[in-house]
């Protein structure tokens, strides 16, 4: 079998000769809707919170390589709390977008919503923040570009990523800190 020769450093959009060209945040945008079966639920009727995270954890790394047209992996995610129960049967979206990025790391934002599909009524399920890393051909973090916030909602999402990154490497500060004592 013939494959296409691949050029890592060919001069096309999304490629390496573009990696520090900023994208808009919109691009990066996704959302997944499933409907909740036996496979994912308790033997009470509710669906297990492992179960959506997994979905959060799948939403958040599409829009995370939407962003740097990499590999990525989950670094980090911030508390989740789970605000109302989610049954069998309920309509479950995903939504995520990358807020903000840096050097080799972006921070995506995700929404979960479910809907009771007799009913019509969408209730907030929870809202999470996760971290990924890029990375190069060689499985090394690799480098990617700014995220462009053009609405005033994307501009609002990327500076509450800056103060919740801050917030990350202060309290990473501080574990370092007490382990050295």
């Amino acid at each position: 079998m013939n494959l296409p020769f691949h050029d890592p450093h060919a001069q096309v959009e999304g490629g390496p000769a573009d990696i520090l060209v900023p994208r808009p945040a919109s691009a990066s945008a996704t959302t997944t809707a499933i409907v909740m079966e036996l496979e994912h639920a308790n033997y009470l009727g509710f669906i297990h919170g492992g179960e959506i995270m997994r979905l959060v954890d799948n939403g958040a790394a599409v829009a995370a390589h939407r962003h740097c047209k990499r590999r990525v992996v989950t670094a980090a995610m911030d508390d989740m709390s789970f605000l109302v129960p989610v049954h069998l049967g309920e309509l479950l979206t995903v939504k995520a977008m990358v807020n903000d990025a840096h050097r080799t790391s972006m921070e995506v934002g995700v929404r979960v919503e479910v809907e009771n599909i007799q009913t019509g009524e969408v209730r907030h399920v929870s809202t999470a923040y996760l971290v990924f890393v890029a990375l190069d051909e060689e499985g090394h973090p690799a480098q990617v570009p700014p995220v462009r916030a053009d609405t005033p909602e994307e501009v609002r999402r990327q500076r509450q990523a800056q103060v919740r990154r801050e917030q990350r490497l202060a309290r990473k500060r501080a574990v370092e800190d007490v382990a050295r004592e």
